[in-house]
Order: C-alpha cells, then sequence, then structure tokens
C-alpha cells in the first residue's frame, strides 16, 4: 500500500496535474502495510458542516491545497468503508482503496459547497464510480459491460444473484445457473429483458482461458485451446497451396487434355472425370473397347500413355 493519499500514476491524464500536486500536500507518515493505512485512516478527525464549508469554499476560490487536504484525508474512511463493498471480486483491497481515493479527489475537486449537500453524500458517486470502473477493467482480460445499462446489470445481477440463492425454494444455494424462473424474476426488479439477464450471467459464469499456455516444469509443452482452435484454411502457406490446387485442376487439367488427341482425350474424360448422378464414374474398359473395336487391354495402354503426357504437360504448367 503506498504512504502517500493515492499514487500519481493511478490519476486519469485529465486529473494528473491536480493528483500530483495534492499528493505532495496529502501524506501520510509511513505505514507498513494496509492494515496499519486503515487503522490511521479511521482517526482522522472528522470535519463540523462548518468547517467543511470553510474549506471547500477557500478550494473553490483561491486554490488553497491545505483546504483541499483537509476535505479529502477526512473523507477516506468512506473510501474504506465503500472499498470493503466490493472485496468479493476478488481484487485487493489496496487497490480498490487507491482507485476510490482517486474518485474522491475528483468529487472534492468539483464539489461546491452553496449546493446544500454535504461533501460525503457527494463524493459517494466518485467514489463507486471511479472503483466500478477498475473492477469493470480487472476483473476479466476481456471487458465485460461497455454500455450504461450492462454496468448497471453487471453489479446489481451478482447482488441479487446472492439474495435468490439465500432464498431458493429448492434448498440448493450451490447451483450456480439460474433457472428461468429466476431470471424472469430479475429481469423484473432490474426493468430489463431476460434475455440480457442471461446473457451477463453467461458472461459472469465464465472464466478466463489460457489459449497458449507456458511450458510445463519438465521441459514439455502444455496441452491448450490453441492447438484445436488454431484455424489452418487461413494460414498464408495453406492459401497458396490451395490455390494453387484449384488452379491446376481447372485451367491445368484443361490446358493438358487439349495436349491429347480426339480419342486419347475422350478414354480420359469416361475413365477418370465423368461421374453419373448414382456418383459411379464414366464408362469401363470393356465399353470403351467395344465402341472403338479394339480389346480392353488396348484401351487400358492408351489411357496410361496419356495419362503420362498429361502429368508432364501439368508439370510445365506448375
Amino acid at each position: 500500500m503506498t504512504h502517500s493519499l493515492v499514487p500519481v500514476a493511478a490519476a486519469p491524464s485529465s486529473d494528473l496535474a491536480v493528483a500530483g500536486s495534492w499528493s505532495r500536500a496529502l501524506t501520510l507518515p509511513p505505514l507498513g502495510h494496509l492494515d496499519a493505512y486503515i487503522s490511521a485512516v479511521n482517526r482522522l478527525p472528522m470535519l463540523s458542516l462548518e468547517e467543511e464549508q470553510d474549506a471547500a469554499r477557500r478550494l473553490r476560490d483561491h486554490n488553497d491545497l491545505e483546504a483541499a487536504g483537509r476535505l479529502v484525508m477526512s473523507h477516506l474512511r468512506l473510501v474504506v468503508s465503500i472499498s470493503r463493498q466490493y472485496l468479493g471480486y476478488g481484487l485487493p483491497h489496496g487497490d480498490l482503496i487507491q482507485e476510490g481515493s482517486v474518485g474522491l479527489m475528483k468529487a472534492v475537486k468539483r464539489f461546491d459547497p452553496d449546493q446544500g449537500v454535504r461533501l460525503v453524500s457527494y463524493a459517494i458517486h466518485w467514489i463507486k464510480a471511479e472503483i466500478h470502473e477498475y473492477i469493470l477493467k480487472n476483473w476479466r482480460m476481456v471487458k465485460l459491460a461497455t454500455t450504461k445499462a450492462q454496468r448497471k446489470l453487471f453489479f446489481n445481477l451478482r447482488s441479487r444473484k446472492q439474495g435468490l440463492r439465500a432464498e431458493a425454494a429448492d434448498g440448493d444455494t450451490h447451483r450456480e445457473v439460474l433457472s428461468d424462473a429466476e431470471i424472469g424474476l430479475m429481469a423484473r426488479e432490474l426493468n430489463v429483458k431476460p434475455e440480457e439477464v442471461r446473457e451477463m450471467e453467461t458472461r459472469l459464469s465464465g472464466g478466463d482461458v489460457v489459449l497458449d499456455p507456458a511450458p510445463s516444469d519438465d521441459g514439455d509443452d502444455a496441452f491448450g485451446p490453441i492447438a484445436y482452435l488454431a484455424d489452418g484454411s487461413h494460414e498464408p502457406t495453406a492459401m497458396i497451396e490451395s490455390a494453387q490446387r484449384d488452379q491446376l485442376a481447372t485451367e491445368g487439367v484443361a490446358r493438358a487434355l487439349s495436349e491429347l488427341d480426339e480419342r486419347s482425350r475422350r478414354i480420359v474424360s469416361e475413365r477418370w472425370l465423368q461421374v453419373n448422378d448414382d456418383g459411379s464414374g464414366g464408362m469401363t474398359l470393356h465399353e470403351l473397347a467395344a465402341e472403338y473395336g479394339v480389346s480392353a487391354e488396348r484401351i487400358r495402354q492408351i489411357e496410361v500413355a496419356a495419362m503420362k503426357k498429361m502429368r508432364k504437360a501439368l508439370a510445365a504448367y506448375a
């Protein structure tokens, strides 16, 4: 856990200058670990309404960093409290506090004491928004929610799902997949379509998969999805070879056939290029022998010579 209020590197670019100047003014002494930081934050004094408004006006009117420090430091316990609500996402508590602190600084920067609300009420939105953004970017490698409606559904679905599990009529609190009745109930409660609930539930229940795992300790390559997900048909070499085969099967064969005399061309076509409706081939050796008045062996000899000549023509074409 950083010793300063919030690391400058964690602040967005639009607030980098403010975060940089405030981080020099708003620091806690070296604390060693997160529990000590939280304990120190909870001992910081709260501001009365008059003190808060006075500090907010001095910041607004005179850009008083000392006043900003008093406002931020007195509300760090709020950041810690809100960040605890999001520990179920498996992200480090210190990072949640850090992102929430960025949101608190944004709130202090924009707070207007003349609006008639306390800073604590105004800052909650900014703290949660910053934590939400951090969770959506880091909970999974692939971003789960991009629109405002999806973000709202993402955070509401987890909490509502826990409630449904506790009230499960069938007593099966360990069942992972929502039933159709539960999806319909949740859709009505959240005022969304059942299809949207089902889609988000699918995204939440799925995990990240390493496509190309690292080699094991014994030096063998680990088997991963990349081994069977790769599409070899779009590999450049395979595409070139496929195009060449197609060209040989059309233009190449046509040119090779043109090198033969009429009888040899017909024998090859009937024996190798004709396909009947029932899937059978063309004429047999005996049928061609009867047509040309020669023996079947002679037809075979003509076919062999024609095929040899075609192979030479195809090799020259390739």
